[in-house]
């Protein structure tokens, strides 16, 4: 059975709350260890494989704690060591799902089923990490997620059953917006107290049971909630149940939905929401839940995108949270300090120019607000009985702006403001004393506008904050391709009607780098520190360069934090598959700290340059030939025939059997799928076919005025032109000898992209790039560690895949002063590489490259080689990563560079 969210989180709440009053010394392992573990409803110490560990207890195969309390001298990192070393020692298989190890004070918990990566807490904040034990019950099917966890997941599965309810009743578009996300604010409001408990759900149940009258019932409601806040007596004549509601008044309100003739289903799902306990869940889902309800196509057009709280702390916590904390830490008891502290909390103000429902906002008042409540806490602030709570702090929601083109989006980002400044206050009074007074709604805090068309100081301005301190957020995501017109007029207005003057190469660039931009112009000449969540493209590829080289060079700017590329978690229906970066920039100020984050690692860095590498700040630019003296890269050929010229085996066959004179022109034709995957297709190749000779190849000469026919449909003039010469493909590359060849996509997850030498009779497509002149030497660089470096350094993506280049990988690359020695050296391994593929000639190159399947001789040939370049390079093999080997190559790129210059 799946776990209750809500009896978890109390029962961990109690947890720490006792074991803050009680302190480590107090605690025994095993009694540590059962309560840990009743939290999740699992109980009984058990031993592994017969093993007893002093101090440690292994819970059903499904979780290892090791406790060294105050008796291990190396705390928690001891514990974890000690536990690795025991783990170890198990038999292939049997570790547990989720290895965990304490010293009482601090937790540990390692990745599901291994020890590769980790998290540690504090045991006091067990109830705000309780999302790293899903794994505890994902065979039972529960999910614990950090965002309101399994009753989120709950909560959006039945908010999506109302939504197709409401659908089927012809419930849609504006109308539709209006109706849910006025129910969802009726839901956490009974969750939060604002309604009396259990009020909605009694109001929808006094509907009539075949729900003929529930759209009436609703619309009422909804104007009574929209009358001025504390106001009374508006509507005597309304029944009591009615009368109980309290007047809020707010945007959300505004304007009557088209609420259409409801029946007994819809009744039911809107039961069963308002039945539901919403008091676990936080605001922050608020938005996600409206995504849900949002047009997909208009949703895509908008490049809207909601951030989970996860993905939103990884963001606010390097940009000033984690700073925040550390000042609270060393602040200790010190009540000027703590009066500082507070004031600093005071004077920030944030702005998110892309806010959409405002999660970015919702969530860092709500980690103000308890920072500044701890600070209380440790003042011994005396408690008093006063009218509102929430008065007796400093931080307000006045702090906090956004900036969102849509109207809708901006109704929620002030409805879960709201939501969260209830909640907040409700805090403040648990220890105040005083009661939470349900907040007016701040316009302030969302307003509509095209944040690109605006200057955003005057967007921060006013309210409850000084000036303008933070600026961050999710800006949208749009391809340069995949941008309406709109967009690209926006774009254009940043980048082409600057006041600084048009940015070169802006019209490659994806819609969210106008963000970055209007950003840096904004902060120049201030303190203003900016974070984005935003596709990986900004730091690779061709990109990389033409967004930040301006922005470093003209406006000040450098790169403070960055996490490296993961995966996108936003919530709601339909999330896209998003591979994201987050940057955090500001002006140059020497003193700061830059940390480079990915996955769990931190590793602070001297400079983090365009490419989210610790090195110098280097711009790969386009480049029409190799900056280092090696064979040209070319791309493959380009039929432009609409597939008439291409045939698979057995059509090319048929052809013959048909035109056997043909078969003369057919050549083997491999894109990069048949060049990995070992399959082949066929294409005629007509350049030296002429004349008299065409004539008498009556199926080819068709093919050939098909494809003529094809051309002249074109809007492209250099297709058009092409017509001319219909027998002549718009690209021809086809060497006379041997040549390498190197795919323009590889999967990532291959430690090498595949390359190889094929005979002149056969000829690539242009997903080929190829190298004519090319000697095992190229080869073997091509295919090193050290290349890979660079390639995963500066390449460009295409989803998961790399998409190599010409102009801006190949031609870049720096490669090591020739020695001849090494050069032999390097040309052995080379051919060591190449004869270990051929002793597993029925393998094809993805199966060689699979990093689940590569042969070990083929892996040791690889290590060899790697070794050798390395050693080519003046690198030591033994002691540089990977990021040490970009950032190698990229001052070796500078100082080739120069050189070129020079020559």
């Amino acid at each position: 059975m799946a776990p209750d969210w809500n009896e978890i989180k109390d029962k961990a709440l109690k947890f720490a709350s006792k074991y803050a009053q009680i302190g480590n010394k107090s605690y025994k392992s095993v009694n540590f260890i059962d309560e840990f573990m009743q939290v999740f409803g699992l109980s009984g110490v058990e031993s592994a494989d017969g093993l007893f560990f002093r101090l440690d207890g292994v819970l059903a195969a499904e979780m290892s704690a090791e406790e060294s309390g105050k008796e291990l001298p190396g705390g928690l990192e001891e514990a974890s060591l000690r536990l690795k070393r025991r783990l170890e020692k198990l038999p292939a298989g049997r570790v547990p799902v989720l290895p965990m190890a304490s010293d009482y004070e601090r937790v540990r918990v390692f990745s599901p089923g291994s020890l590769k990566g980790s998290r540690a807490f504090k045991t006091t904040d067990l109830h705000r990490r309780l999302s790293l034990f899903a794994p505890l019950f994902s065979a039972g099917g529960g999910i614990l997620k950090p965002d309101g966890g399994f009753a989120g997941e709950k909560a959006r599965e039945k908010a999506t059953r109302l939504r197709a309810a409401l659908e089927k009743r012809g419930c849609r578009g504006r109308d539709l917006e209006l109706c849910l996300s006025r129910v969802l604010f009726c839901l956490f409001a009974g969750g939060s107290g604002i309604f009396p408990s259990g009020l909605f759900y009694k109001y929808v149940r006094d509907s009539k049971r075949d729900g003929s009258d529930l759209s009436f019932r609703l619309a009422r409601l909804f104007g009574i909630l929209n009358t001025p806040l504390g106001a009374k007596g508006e509507d005597a004549g309304a029944p009591e149940g009615l009368r109980a509601f309290p007047r809020l008044q707010g945007s959300l309100f505004e304007g009557d939905p088209e609420l259409h003739d409801f029946d007994g289903k819809t009744l039911d799902a809107l039961a069963e929401c308002a039945a539901f306990d919403w008091s676990g869940i936080s605001p922050s889902l608020f938005g996600s839940m409206f995504q849900a309800i949002m047009d997909e196509k208009r949703r895509r057009e908008l490049g809207a995108h909601y951030t989970s709280e996860e993905d939103i702390l990884k963001l606010i916590g390097p940009l000033f949270l984690d700073e925040l904390k550390s000042e609270l830490e060393r602040a200790g008891t010190n009540p000027v300090a703590l009066g500082e502290f507070r004031k600093k909390l005071k004077n920030m103000t944030f702005l998110d120019p892309a806010c959409g429902c405002g999660n970015f906002l919702i969530v860092t008042y709500r980690e103000l607000r308890r920072l500044e409540l701890s600070a209380l806490k440790i003042t011994k602030v005396p408690k008093t009985s006063i009218v509102n709570a929430g008065d007796s702090l400093m931080v307000n929601t006045g702090q906090f702006h956004g900036v969102e083109i849509e109207d809708f989006p901006c109704r929620i980002a002030r409805a879960g403001m709201r939501l969260t400044d209830h909640l907040m206050n409700m805090e403040a009074a648990e220890y105040f004393g005083g009661v939470a007074v349900f907040p007016p709604e701040n316009a302030g805090v969302a307003i509509r506008r095209n944040a690109l068309h605006m200057d955003w100081m005057k967007a921060a301005s006013g309210g409850g904050g000084g000036r303008l301190t933070h600026i961050l957020g999710n800006p949208p995501f749009a391809g340069s391709r995949l941008q309406t017109p709109q967009q690209r007029k926006s774009m254009a207005r940043v980048f082409k009607d600057a006041p600084e003057g048009e940015v070169k190469g802006w019209k490659i660039l994806d819609y969210v780098c106008a963000w970055y931009r209007k950003a840096a112009s904004c902060m120049r000449n201030t303190d203003v520190e900016c974070a984005f969540v935003s596709t990986s493209s900004v730091s690779q590829g061709e990109q990389a360069a033409a967004l930040w080289k301006p922005l470093i060079e003209d406006f000040g700017m450098e790169i403070n934090f960055c996490r490296k590329t993961f995966k996108w978690s936003g919530e709601g229906r339909g999330k896209a598959a998003v591979f994201c970066v987050i940057i955090g920039f500001s002006r140059k100020t020497p003193q700061k700290r830059k940390f480079i984050y990915s996955g769990d690692e931190r590793a602070e860095a001297e400079n983090i340059n365009p490419y989210l590498v610790s090195g110098p700040d280097v711009f790969i630019m386009t480049r029409p030939s190799p900056i280092c003296r090696v064979p040209p890269m070319s791309v493959g050929n380009q039929p432009i025939d609409n597939g008439r010229y291409l045939f698979s085996e057995r059509e090319k066959d048929e052809f013959i059997q048909l035109e056997p004179g043909a078969l003369k022109w057919f050549r083997v034709f491999l894109g990069a799928d048949e060049f990995l995957n070992g399959r082949r297709r066929f294409c005629l190749c007509l350049a030296g076919c002429h004349g008299g000779e065409l004539g008498r190849l009556p199926e080819v000469s068709k093919r050939v005025d098909q494809v003529r026919r094809f051309r002249l449909k074109s809007g492209r003039l250099s297709t058009l032109k092409l017509a001319e010469k219909p027998e002549r493909f718009q690209v021809e590359n086809m060497p006379e000898e041997r040549y390498l060849a190197v795919p323009r996509v590889s999967s990532d997850r291959r430690l090498y992209i595949p390359a190889a030498f094929l005979p002149p009779g056969i000829i690539v497509s242009d997903s080929m790039l190829i190298l004519p002149r090319a000697g095992l030497y190229h080869f073997g660089i091509l295919t090193s560690a050290t290349h890979m470096a660079w390639v995963r350094a500066v390449c460009g993506r295409l989803g998961t895949c790399y998409r190599y280049s010409k102009d801006v990988v190949y031609n870049n690359f720096p490669w090591p002063d020739e020695d001849e020695k090494l050069k032999a050296e390097v040309e052995n391994a080379a051919r060591k590489v190449i004869s270990a593929r051929r002793s597993f000639s029925g393998k094809t190159l993805a199966d060689l490259y699979d990093p689940q399947t590569t042969p070990r001789a083929l892996r040791d040939a690889h290590v060899t080689l790697d070794e050798i370049v390395m050693r080519a390079y003046g690198f030591a093999y033994e002691f540089m990563t990977e990021a040490d080997t970009a950032a190698g190559l990229m001052e070796l790129h500078l100082k080739k560079a120069g050189e070129s210059r020079e020559g």
